[in-house]
């Protein structure tokens, strides 16, 4: 039976949540204070792996943290002010970094990701922008055998769920990427995987689409939810009262409070990632390129070359730290010994990241007009779609193609 479905969060997780909806046949409204595609996912990687089945935390993780802390140029910041509050958060990750759990969360992540261009297909090509999605594979970069022996787990935990990728030498990587530095020793070139050549421009053309077909996008702030006795029969915002009769939280890092509004808690950081791109980079790729010991990913977009990633704990409120920009520039001079760095702008944004890397995606376990797609971390663009798939079947009452019990919202 259509319902009235109000989508909290115009990301790319918020606008395939609307469009699955809407193809099902709701009255759908999307809100957020912001236009669509101008947080977060403005300004990602834009890859499209299906292949990011490896957690975060795995066994050997938390041994390498100080080194990365210690390491200007590390992939890993932590402004100490906010480890305190994040301590929750860091207890359960090392809970997750034990082999079983890695093994179950590999699994759900496999099984979501999987869908990936499946579930994009639809979208693009009723907003006219099916080229947008492109699909040449991606190479991961080592500077030593030793480095690429000491991942030997994550590529065992990919090759067992059936990623299919190729080990390159020093020659054979500069042979599909002339660009790249000699410095790379070793490479992993992972076949069928992609990236979209703008994130903004795919969030804004699913959101027009779904204008188009006539959704509502509303501009507002998002203060509080009133709550009925069966549910949230309200959001408080800054233009006045909305009524909710179906709500969807896809408010990115954002949805932690009204999660605790609701009376559920969940383990959700502001995971601060950067990029630094290139207008005009003076060299030219054919795929995206992954630095495995920087941990950033270098994407050729239509508005430039993007090296984005690295990770900085920090808290939602403190201003951005202009030194992890730097770190990017440093690094990507290193990779392209012949970029031209000039001109390029710098941009930060926030991931809604889990301890255990899995999104929370379903219904809340508390009221039966409350449905979650948040905490997708590094993988909001490439499990955006499937997100958005899984909701549409969850608010319609019908069975999801995957069992979804792993990405509750309370299993922290």
């Amino acid at each position: 039976m259509p319902r009235n479905v109000t989508v909290l969060g115009a990301g790319i997780v918020g606008m395939c949540c609307a469009a699955y909806l809407q193809r099902d046949g709701h009255a759908v409204t999307v809100v957020d204070r912001g236009p669509p595609g101008e947080g977060t996912s403005f300004g990602n990687a834009g890859i499209l792996s299906p292949a990011s089945c490896v957690p975060m935390a795995i066994p050997g993780m938390i041994s390498k943290m100080p080194g990365w802390l210690m390491d200007p140029l590390g992939p890993v910041a932590v402004r100490w002010a906010h480890l305190p509050s994040m301590l929750p958060w860091f207890l359960h990750f090392r809970k997750s970094a034990r082999m079983q759990r890695v093994e179950a969360n590999a699994d759900a992540l496999r099984r979501l990701l999987v869908q990936t261009f499946d579930a994009y297909a639809p979208l693009v090509k009723a907003a006219g922008v099916a080229e947008i999605v492109q699909r040449p594979g991606y190479i991961v970069v080592y500077e030593s055998d030793s480095a690429f022996e000491s991942d030997a787990l994550s590529w065992r935990i990919r090759r067992e769920r059936g990623v299919e990728f190729d080990v390159l030498d020093g020659p054979g990587i500069r042979k599909l990427e002339p660009a790249l530095s000699p410095i790379y020793q070793r490479g992993v070139y992972i076949l069928d995987q992609g990236y979209v050549t703008s994130p903004l421009r795919l969030v804004q053309s699913i959101a027009a689409q779904f204008e188009r077909d006539g959704g509502k996008i509303e501009r507002r702030d998002v203060r509080d939810i009133e709550l009925g006795a069966d549910g949230p029969i309200a959001l408080a915002t800054d233009a006045g009262p909305m009524s909710v009769e179906c709500l969807v939280i896809a408010a990115g890092v954002h949805s932690g409070r009204f999660a605790a509004r609701l009376g559920e808690r969940v383990l959700l950081e502001a995971e601060r990632g950067y990029h630094v791109q290139f207008e005009a980079p003076g060299i030219a790729l054919s795929r995206p390129i992954n630095s495995a010991s920087g941990k950033f990913f270098v994407t050729p977009m239509e508005t430039g070359l993007r090296v984005a990633g690295t990770t900085e704990f920090a808290g939602l409120d403190r201003p951005a730290n202009p030194r992890r920009a730097q770190v990017l520039l440093e690094h990507a001079k290193r990779m392209f010994p012949d970029l031209s760095p000039d001109p390029r702008s710098e941009w930060m944004g926030q991931r809604p990241s889990t301890p255990d890397y899995l999104p929370v995606v379903g219904a809340s376990s508390r009221y039966g007009n409350v449905f979650y797609a948040f905490g997708h971390g590094h993988l909001g663009v490439v499990a955006g779609a499937p997100s958005g798939r899984l909701i549409s079947d969850l608010v319609a009452g019908r069975t999801p193609n995957i069992d979804v019990r792993p990405y509750r919202v309370d299993r922290f």
